[in-house]
């Protein structure tokens, strides 16, 4: 059996797909922030509701939707990943993820509210940090033109030499 490799040409194309996925959801909650009655898709209960955060004391930081700062990072990320920009993605995903976790903490531990919407963000957020990480520090090593990077000749060949 052979191993299935994941190049980072994939990587970096999951990491479009996360951010353009990020950009829709932070975009509904944008809608939802400056809506008039907001959206009433993720009101569950009164524990579990979007409204919540869009309509409550989270919705602005410094007096700016947190979901616009939440598209502009996607945005940001979206365009670093197209351009395979290994350290704008790592800084943007790292601040990214710095923020989502100050978020979450807020949400249930202040406002003790959860925002399934908010949460899968959190979840693309997290998702392209680790791809970040993995792209920086860990890149594809089988990529061709490589001088490290010759087949290994295999023992019985070797050995009929």
């Amino acid at each position: 059996m052979s191993a299935v490799t994941v190049t980072d040409q994939t990587w970096w194309r999951v990491m479009t797909a996360l951010a353009i996925i990020g950009i829709f959801l932070a975009t509904y909650l944008l809608y939802g922030t400056w809506a008039p009655s907001g959206p009433t898709v993720c009101h569950v209960s009164s524990t579990i509701n979007c409204l919540a955060i869009t309509k409550g004391n989270l919705a602005y930081v410094l007096g700016i939707p947190v979901a616009l700062i939440g598209l502009a990072g996607y945005i940001a990320i979206f365009v670093s990943s197209l351009h395979h920009w290994k350290r704008a993605a790592l800084a943007l995903t790292t601040f990214g993820l710095v923020f989502c976790l100050r978020l979450l903490y807020l949400e249930i531990f202040v406002e003790k509210v959860v925002c399934p919407i908010c949460l899968l963000c959190m979840a693309a957020m997290a998702s392209v940090f680790a791809i970040s990480v993995k792209l920086r520090w860990w890149p594809d090593q089988s990529q061709p033109g490589r001088p490290d990077q010759t087949p290994a000749r295999s023992t019985r060949s070797a050995q009929s030499e």
